[in-house]
């Protein structure tokens, strides 16, 4: 059926992270191909025309972008804790912090009435299990919490540093939690800071935090640079890993559809590729010369096939430098490759009883 937005009651918005980057992904499928997915609702209890909204947060959010005015929409005849429950049995592919299901444990609490008995029977886990999950919630602050909700602070950030800094210091907590925000920090970053925090005297934790920027600078600096090797070992694995995709490509279907000017740009690609590994090559240290013994006669299979061999890799690889010998990189073009593989996405059933992968998030709904 089709739904209008002013009919709809998102209550449990809140429990969900928003991730900007798959948002902007649903959105732009949504704007190519429309709404393949409706969202789950049941009515609410004495309100005609009211639904509250299970799933489907972030497909409503990205319609309301686009301008639409309705959203499709399934109704599940449940109660609305039933629902509530059975949607997060059917998330198989997304996997939830323990901040997140504090959340749903603190609100299916508040709202109807469980206690740690019936949440851990509904949960089919220990009371420990819920117990724990709710401390997280009762100790974050709640502006933080919505940062958290916002994206702005990885949930995995504010459980390992912000919990424990707010049980010390609660003033502290949300000053850590603006520099995490303001900085944009990952998991490593932010631990380095709150290590720093929680070592050190009441005086070093309060410059830590009044001169962040200082922290961080200083934090880069230490960085030792000896990571540049594996990091060129890397960026030649996956220039390897690109070239080997392209001639799968080629071999697969690209050859016949390419006409003569898009053949001849591929080419001058080709060359260009080549001529830069090249200055990657001549910037290396040179190998070290190892002493063969001459061979005695020219009847050795492996002595004539690898003099025709080099004979063959060096007529596309330009003049190279003297006394050098042409680099492996050089060749990458020439070698087997990995196929590209693409993902599609199916409509699910009306049926709460069977479920598919829903459109742009990554969980299953019914």
């Amino acid at each position: 059926m089709q739904l209008e937005f002013h009919q709809l009651d998102r209550r449990w918005e809140h429990l969900r992270v928003r991730h900007p980057a798959r948002q902007r992904r649903l959105l732009a499928s949504l704007a190519e191909a429309g709404q393949q997915t409706p969202i789950v609702v049941v009515a609410a209890e004495g309100q005609a025309d009211r639904y509250v909204v299970i799933d489907g947060y972030k497909r409503i959010a990205a319609l309301e972008q686009l301008g639409r005015d309705t959203v499709a929409a399934v109704v599940w005849p449940m109660s609305e804790a039933e629902a509530v429950l059975l949607e997060r049995s059917l998330r198989l592919s997304e996997h939830e912090t323990a901040l997140e299901e504090g959340w749903l444990l603190a609100a299916l609490e508040q709202r109807f009435g469980y206690g740690l008995d019936e949440l851990a029977r509904r949960f089919d886990r220990s009371v420990s299990w819920v117990s724990r999950r709710l401390a997280l919630v009762e100790a974050l602050p709640e502006a933080i919490q919505q940062q958290v909700r916002e994206g702005k602070i990885p949930a995995q950030v504010a459980m390992k540093f912000l919990v424990p800094a707010a049980r010390q210091s609660l003033e502290d907590c949300q000053r850590m939690a603006a520099i995490f925000a303001q900085h944009h920090c990952d998991t490593r970053e932010a631990g380095r800071l709150y290590a720093a925090w929680r070592q050190g005297s009441p005086a070093i934790r309060k410059r830590i935090l009044d001169e962040s920027e200082l922290f961080f600078k200083a934090q880069r600096r230490e960085v030792k640079p000896s990571t540049t090797a594996a990091e060129l070992l890397r960026d030649l694995e996956m220039v390897a890993a690109i070239i080997n995709r392209a001639q799968r490509r080629l071999a697969v279907a690209a050859a016949g559809e390419l006409d003569g000017q898009q053949g001849e740009a591929a080419r001058q690609q080709i060359a260009r590729i080549e001529k830069q590994l090249q200055r990657i090559d001549e910037k290396l240290p040179p190998e070290k010369e190892t002493h063969v013994e001459p061979s005695a006669t020219h009847h050795d299979s492996g002595t004539a096939r690898a003099a025709s061999e080099q004979t063959r890799d060096r007529a596309g690889a330009g003049d190279l430098p003297r006394g050098r010998t042409q680099s492996p990189a050089l060749e990458l073009h020439h070698r087997a490759g990995v196929a590209a593989s693409g993902e599609s996405r199916t409509a699910p059933a009306t049926d709460p009883g069977a479920f598919r992968p829903v459109q742009g998030e990554s969980r299953a709904s019914p």
